[in-house]
């Protein structure tokens, strides 16, 4: 469990923080990029989960909140094993797959999509469309890692702003229907 006395250390003053490892990388690093905006999606999904109220879809939510703390562990932790163990947290295929069957049956209660969607409709389905465009960007900082990350990982942010997408549709659905996409409506 962790435990923290004491929230700053000032070992990052200089520009550099630490990994899982113990190694040292700058601030900048396209692996801190990632974990950034991994934080920053988790963020995002904790304002829809403000907006959405006492919806159901809050406790997967919430799941995926904690998800993507162990998926920030996951990129925080350097090499080429992406065995899981008491000591090395990992995204393993069950998390993704928990995702798919969710989005699964989201998709089975609602029409299928016949034009573009808007990023739009009610507070909590836009702040879903908001976190899904964060993770979406937290995948490409992801992608950009070098050496690469656990698979399972990029897997996991592929899959999970499919699900952030789906939810945004079933909570405006709730509301009377997307908000739909309207080519050249403002010429």
């Amino acid at each position: 469990m962790v435990r923290l006395t004491k929230i700053y250390t000032r070992t990052g003053d200089g520009g550099t923080t630490g990994l899982v490892d113990g190694s040292r990388v700058s601030k900048a690093d396209p692996r801190m990029a990632a974990i950034g905006d991994v934080d920053e999606a988790n963020s995002a999904i904790g304002v829809a989960i403000s907006a959405l109220g006492n919806d159901p879809i809050v406790a997967a939510l919430l799941q995926i909140q904690n998800d993507l703390f162990d998926l920030g562990a996951d990129i925080a932790t350097p090499g080429e094993d992406f065995t899981p163990s008491d000591m090395v947290l990992r995204i393993v295929p069950a998390q993704p797959a928990r995702l798919e069957r969710e989005i699964d049956a989201m998709n089975d209660a609602m029409e299928p999509l016949r034009s573009f969607v808007l990023p739009s409709g009610t507070a909590g389905a836009s702040s879903l469309h908001l976190a899904r465009a964060i993770v979406r960007r937290a995948e490409r900082s992801a992608v950009a890692v070098d050496p690469a990350l656990n698979p399972q990982a990029l897997t996991y942010l592929n899959r999970l702003s499919d699900f952030l997408f789906v939810a945004a549709r079933f909570v405006n659905k709730k509301a009377g229907g997307d908000v739909l996409w309207v080519p050249g409506a403002a010429r």
